[in-house]
């Protein structure tokens, strides 16, 4: 698989299935004065936050409405300390700047929202393991293909592969794989390094932790890491939903984009389900979040139960 984009160096880590990304780091900060302070009341005038919210919405589907002013302004303070300038016109000149490229991949690490846990909304791993996988093992299928879209920090990606390495120890042995692209850089090291918080795991059966994380051996630090066989058969990388083209070339048996899409309106939720589903095989399985829907939308789905749905 290739994912990324200029300024994203991508390189497959074989020992672990991972893709490891380093993204370079902004030149402009080198070039500004060391006694320049960032003055933490700088102010996000209405014309900066069109031009920024406009180019966050054409770019990458985020909406930003006049509402969001403030939290943008509250995030990208961040950006502005880190790269030593005083205001965010000085911030919007260099974004908008050839210099200011691998910039942007760093705003929308800090604009775009992270949150997700392990066996979130569980409904969706129990319809995996009573009904999906079942009918694919009874048709002869053996290999099973899953494409994590909008994984943030992975945990959905390690609950699917903890989902299926469960089903082929207990029902039928299968082989799979999963993929899991998002557009934040920063979550997905954190999905590739698979290092969690120990509290992050807390409502997951004792049984499932002994098998599949390994706790530090720090008892301070309180982490715990996915197995090294789990973390084989999971690989990451940086997608743009908003791309025209979704650079893998592949075809997958079941593709995950929940939670997602409630930050795009309905013209672009509507597009990117389109193209998602150019790289879903037919009567393949799509998973939307609880809180999405394709009522009235012009897509090659079907429904089979709430935000459960199969390519026509």
């Amino acid at each position: 698989m290739s994912v990324g984009i200029p300024s994203t160096r991508a390189n497959t880590n074989q020992s672990t299935g991972g893709i490891n990304i380093s993204v370079d780091k902004p030149t402009h900060g080198n070039m500004l004065n060391e006694n320049y302070q960032y003055h933490y009341g700088t102010e996000l005038t209405d014309k900066e936050f069109n031009q920024l919210s406009s180019f966050i919405y054409n770019e990458y589907g985020i909406k930003m409405p006049p509402a969001k002013k403030i939290m943008l302004q509250s995030r990208l303070q961040k950006r502005l300390k880190a790269l030593k300038m005083t205001s965010f016109k000085e911030y919007c000149d260099y974004v908008f700047s050839p210099e200011g490229v691998n910039e942007v991949i760093h705003m929308m690490d800090v604009v775009s929202t992270n949150k997700t846990d392990f066996f979130r909304e569980p409904t969706h791993f129990e319809f995996l393991t009573d009904v999906v996988l079942p009918e694919f093992t009874a048709a002869g299928q053996r290999a099973v293909k899953i494409w994590s879209a909008g994984s943030s920090s992975g945990e959905e990606a390690y609950t699917l592969a903890i989902t299926l390495s469960e089903f082929s120890q207990s029902k039928t042995p299968i082989d799979f794989q999963i993929i899991g692209t998002d557009i934040s850089t920063q979550v997905l090291k954190t999905a590739i390094d698979a290092i969690y918080k120990e509290d992050k795991i807390a409502d997951i059966p004792l049984t499932l932790k002994k098998k599949y994380f390994l706790r530090s051996k720090d008892p301070n630090k309180r982490l715990v890491r996915i197995v090294p066989e789990l973390r084989q058969r999971v690989k990451f990388g940086r997608l743009n939903l908003m791309d025209d083209v979704y650079s893998i070339g592949e075809t997958f048996d079941i593709i995950f984009c929940r939670n997602t899409l409630i930050y795009f309106d309905r013209e672009t939720q509507e597009k990117v389900i389109n193209k998602l589903c150019r790289h879903l095989r037919s009567n393949g399985y799509f998973f939307l979040g609880h809180s999405e829907s394709i009522t009235n939308m012009n897509v090659p789905l079907k429904h089979i139960k709430p935000t459960i749905f199969k390519r026509i």
